[in-house]
């Protein structure tokens, strides 16, 4: 984000949008909302603020290891760049490594670099997956998200229930019989 930036004018236009909705932005309850506002909504954007190859390339490791690694139920929690509504759900995130091995710590926070981004559930699916597949140039990558959408939830078609999947595999999990075993893997874990 540009520091430059004088985040005291957004939250002018924050007041005023309470006001344009019918609300008193001088009123107790909502005094400092607008600070508020801007401070969350800067922090849930600061994914832009992350360096996603970096996030891989500090804990890259040789290890002789060429079979699937598999990290489930990663939570995440991004904002969908249509109405900046929240969407949020689970990663599960694979790869086959080829002479290298990543810190498990640094998948759930690549996932999290690009879930707090304005994102679309499709893009943030290949994102994850193409930096993996490049940075640590693994012989694959596979990943799933499962999501719950406010914009479908709470406007809309009002949903409550309806939850959205998308994967993006690379490489070798692009081969039928690896993807139906990382899929299978993923769907294991729930019961």
């Amino acid at each position: 984000m540009d520091k430059n930036i004088d985040w005291t004018q957004h939250e002018q236009h924050i007041a005023e949008l309470l006001q344009a909705v019918g609300e008193d932005p001088q009123r107790d309850g909502l005094l400092k909302t607008p600070q508020r506002f801007v401070k969350a909504f800067r922090f849930l954007n600061s994914g832009y603020e992350q360096d996603t190859d970096g996030i891989l390339t500090q804990a890259l490791f040789d290890v002789d290891y060429q079979d699937m690694v598999v990290v489930h139920d990663i939570e995440f929690y991004s904002l969908c760049e249509h109405h900046l509504l929240p969407f949020y759900g689970k990663a599960h995130v694979a790869y086959i490594p080829d002479k290298k091995v990543v810190g498990l710590s640094k998948i759930p926070r690549l996932v999290n670099a690009y879930a707090r981004r304005l994102q679309v559930q499709e893009r943030m699916t290949r994102q994850i997956a193409e930096t993996l597949f490049r940075v640590l140039g693994a012989q694959g990558v596979g990943v799933v998200l499962e999501a719950f959408h406010f914009c479908m939830m709470m406007r809309g078609v009002e949903k409550q229930g309806s939850y959205t999947s998308t994967s993006c595999v690379q490489g070798c999990f692009q081969n039928p019989e690896t993807r139906s075993e990382f899929l299978h893997l993923v769907h294991m874990r729930k019961g």
